[in-house]
């Protein structure tokens, strides 16, 4: 049984793209089969992200529309073989998508074995937004610690409380946040909400912390998600979160300021 996992937002450019390729990637790693969806009709970003933009052949839209097979869209990630990208049109607008053209795309991935369908929605709330959610067993609310981000998520909270298929059906979405751009020293100085006021401000607790790293932006400009990046920080961050969405317990790292030793603030190391 495939399990569909949303990542959403209210506001945009807060690193939904970046954290779909990520936990897609990082899913399979774990040895799972898994589908990554480009949702943003119109604004095709994740084969870019995912590094397959030259192999995008047919896409969501083609399938959606009969005008290809799922098996033709479907792009197999060079490095993990259980992972598949299908990428979004960039030459239709919104309204390309169909509720019943997506459900029909997703039925036919559980039906091929996946376990799990990761929806890279697109910002805000409107047709492309809502049918990456409509379908959705899990979310994964992807915020950044600023008032603005934090406020334009607890809408997209409610949506999922009440426009889904399982909101229909009397049932919950199981919701997870995700703090992204994290920076302790701002918090310290009181430039940036913490971990506790976004938690307290929308009801949830956080499943990951992903700091603020150059990191993501040169991962993303190289075609290769963030998470194959050992050696980075935001990469550890995004391995942490999907071992706790796989139901393992980790600490919370890279949440606080790391304190110099004495000879490092003598000598300015």
């Amino acid at each position: 049984m495939a399990e569909i996992l949303v990542v959403t937002s209210g506001k945009g450019g807060v690193g939904k793209t970046t954290t779909s390729a990520s936990i897609a990637s990082g899913l399979a790693r774990s040895g799972k089969k898994v589908a990554v969806i480009d949702f943003d009709v119109g604004l095709r970003n994740l084969d870019l992200i995912m590094g397959c933009e030259r192999r995008v052949v047919y896409d969501f839209v083609n399938v959606v529309h009969g005008e290809a097979s799922l098996k033709q869209a479907l792009i197999k990630d060079k490095r993990i073989d259980s992972l598949f990208v299908l990428a979004a049109s960039q030459t239709r607008d919104k309204d390309a998508l169909t509720k019943e053209g997506v459900e029909k795309v997703l039925k036919d991935l559980a039906d091929d074995g996946f376990d799990f369908i990761v929806c890279d929605s697109p910002a805000g709330i409107e047709k492309g937004a809502f049918l990456a959610m409509y379908f959705a067993d899990r979310a994964l609310v992807v915020v950044n610690p600023e008032v603005s981000s934090v406020r334009d998520s607890d809408r997209i909270l409610g949506l999922l409380q009440s426009k889904t298929r399982r909101a229909e059906n009397g049932e919950r979405i199981e919701e997870h946040l995700l703090l992204t751009r994290y920076n302790p020293e701002r918090v310290e100085k009181g430039e940036m909400l913490s971990i506790g006021d976004v938690e307290e401000i929308l009801g949830l607790k956080v499943i990951g912390v992903v700091p603020e790293s150059s990191d993501v932006l040169q991962a993303s400009n190289a075609g290769n998600p963030v998470i194959f990046d050992e050696q980075s920080l935001a990469g550890q961050a995004y391995t942490d979160a999907v071992a706790r969405l796989l139901g393992e317990q980790r600490p919370m790292r890279f949440t606080t300021v790391e304190k110099k030793g004495f000879f490092a603030k003598m000598f300015g190391g």
